[in-house]
């Protein structure tokens, strides 16, 4: 007759496999070989937090000489050679020491369905999807053609506010610096990318357009925080007028936020496709910006929130 113990282990994964111990199998990770670079990709079983803690703490924000060279070759095997490569990442000097406050991020994209709620309630705008995007409008999708005000509209209704550029490549990159949020080697197989001089679309991840959020589990960061790099890109917090001549100060900065208005808002993480040339792997890096008019609606471009925490964290 079997033991006791044998009983009740089978009696365990009966249960799991009928739900009674979901929370426990969907935080059980699989393992998952080691990149070409040694460093370490654990995916999830299931979809996790819906906000994930970063805490305090100092990472170094934006890129050296030779980080913008990396930048300059991937994004001339993208664009076979193109001249236009040399200068695209310029934006990103000058490496240097950010302090943060702990704060929580939201762990994907905000839906179609989450911003749905915020607009049934009377306190966002509705995105114009009947204009031709109803393809878009998916509960599970994150949610797309919302300008920088829908966003930060959004986010305040949330309890929360748009990441800052610093805390989104925190995420992003982590304390070691991380080229990718998933670690230091490009994986196409990680994100839902587009492709250059190919219609700027390319289904080979899988997704021709938008992909529904945390579709990529093995792209997460360390963290737990999917999509960081594709399917849509991201609106953040900060301002700038002058994107020719942006760059950060060759300084250490506490909690550093931008400025508040300005003729564009950055645009973080990279998307299924663009609508100008600043699309393949190099803009999917954890370190690449672009700059955006506020009011611009777009079908790859959405936003995630970021929230308080208690001191001491």
């Amino acid at each position: 007759m079997p033991s006791r113990l044998f009983r009740l282990a089978l009696a365990f994964a009966f249960a799991l496999g009928h739900g009674a111990f979901a929370g426990v199998a969907d935080r059980m990770a699989l393992p998952i070989l080691p990149q070409a670079d040694g460093s370490p990709i654990v995916a999830l079983r299931g979809a996790g937090p819906s906000q994930v803690l970063i805490r305090a703490g100092t990472f170094v924000m934006g890129s050296s000489s030779e980080e913008i060279d990396f930048a300059i070759v991937l994004c001339k095997k993208d664009w076979h050679g193109a001249d236009f490569c040399e200068k695209q990442f310029v934006n990103e000097l000058e490496a240097h020491e950010v302090r943060l406050s702990a704060y929580y991020i939201d762990r994907t994209e905000v839906t179609v369905s989450a911003y749905r709620r915020c607009v049934e309630l009377g306190r966002c705008s509705p995105p114009p999807f009947a204009s031709g995007g109803q393809r878009l409008d998916r509960p599970d999708y994150p949610v797309t053609l919302v300008t920088w005000n829908d966003a930060d509209e959004y986010c305040r209704f949330a309890d929360g506010r748009l990441p800052t550029e610093a805390e989104w490549e925190r995420a992003a990159r982590g304390p070691a610096g991380r080229r990718f949020p998933w670690g230091n080697t490009y994986n196409r197989g990680l994100c839902n990318h587009g492709a250059a001089m190919l219609d700027e679309t390319d289904d080979s991840d899988g997704f021709a357009e938008l992909a529904p959020v945390g579709s990529f589990p093995a792209g997460r960061t360390p963290d737990g925080i999917d999509d960081l790099a594709g399917n849509v890109e991201e609106w953040v917090a900060d301002a700038i007028d002058d994107f020719l001549g942006a760059h950060y100060p060759a300084t250490s900065e506490v909690n550093p936020k931008g400025a508040n208005a300005g003729a564009f808002r950055v645009v973080r993480g990279g998307g299924y496709r663009s609508d100008s040339f600043q699309i393949g792997a190099a803009w999917l890096r954890s370190a690449a910006r672009i700059f955006r008019p506020a009011s611009e609606r777009r079908t790859f471009r959405g936003f995630r929130c970021v929230h308080p925490v208690a001191e001491g964290l």
